[in-house]
């Protein structure tokens, strides 16, 4: 018994210096020395051989090459950085109904059977006979209603990072952001894979032009720690059958 008491008091105890370190300070933001981001930046990719200079380029001022004025500016290689436009607005509305209803009724009588039922009838109380031995009544009814509402609007926009061209030249993004108010840090998380001619030519996609997406909003700090019930009653609330 005793064993299992400094077990459960170790538990509570580390479960507990995760929300003690938030005491009396903001929460801290998620390091950015080992995000997939940074790595797909910082990473060497394969070498790549120098485009040729055309004609046009070699007469003229201008380069039509990503980095210059004239050249496209789109992403297209891992490390590039594009914005991702998340702007959802989704209703849906579900309406059922159903209704059902049954009766029946059943009787049996045996009024001669070798004249048994007349000598019993003689023995058994006022009233009594077999003449309608059994009889039986049933009737059932149900109904059901259901209704569903639903009403979603979120409008975000977030730079995400090339972290990796597939063989087929599909590119897989990745991209978070934090933004902290006081005691309270929201966090946006996006990931997919995009095709290239997809990207606009602001450099910007929009959010139903991700295959796989993943679009994570939320946050941490005092607010969201009061908000969400506590590790006991999370418990609980599997345990118990009621």
């Amino acid at each position: 018994m005793l064993r299992n008491l400094c077990l459960i008091g170790l538990i509570l105890t580390t479960v507990a210096c995760g929300r003690v370190k938030h005491i009396g300070r903001e929460p801290s933001f998620t390091p950015q020395t080992q995000s997939p981001e940074r790595v797909a930046m910082i990473a060497e990719g394969l070498p790549e051989a120098p485009a040729p200079l055309r004609v046009t380029d070699r007469a003229s001022l201008w380069s039509s090459r990503q980095g210059s004025l004239l050249g496209d500016s789109r992403a297209m290689k891992r490390g590039d950085i594009l914005t991702v436009v998340i702007d959802i607005k989704e209703q849906a509305a579900i309406n059922n109904s159903t209704s059902r209803s049954r009766s029946g009724s059943e009787s049996l009588g045996i009024p001669d059977l070798f004249g048994i039922p007349e000598r019993i009838n003689q023995n058994i109380t006022d009233g009594a006979s077999l003449d309608s031995a059994v009889g039986i009544n049933s009737s059932s009814n149900s109904s059901g209603n259901g209704s569903v509402k639903r009403s979603e609007q979120l409008t975000l926009r977030v730079a995400a990072t090339i972290t990796d061209v597939l063989p087929n030249g599909i590119l897989s993004i990745e991209g978070s952001q934090e933004v902290r108010v006081n005691f309270e840090l929201r966090e946006l998380l996006v990931t997919g894979f995009v095709r290239p001619a997809d990207i606009s030519r602001q450099n910007e996609i929009t959010y139903d032009k991700i295959a796989s997406a993943r679009i994570s909003y939320g946050g941490r700090g005092q607010i969201t720690d009061v908000q969400q019930p506590r590790i006991g009653q999370q418990v609980l609330d599997v345990i118990l059958p009621f």
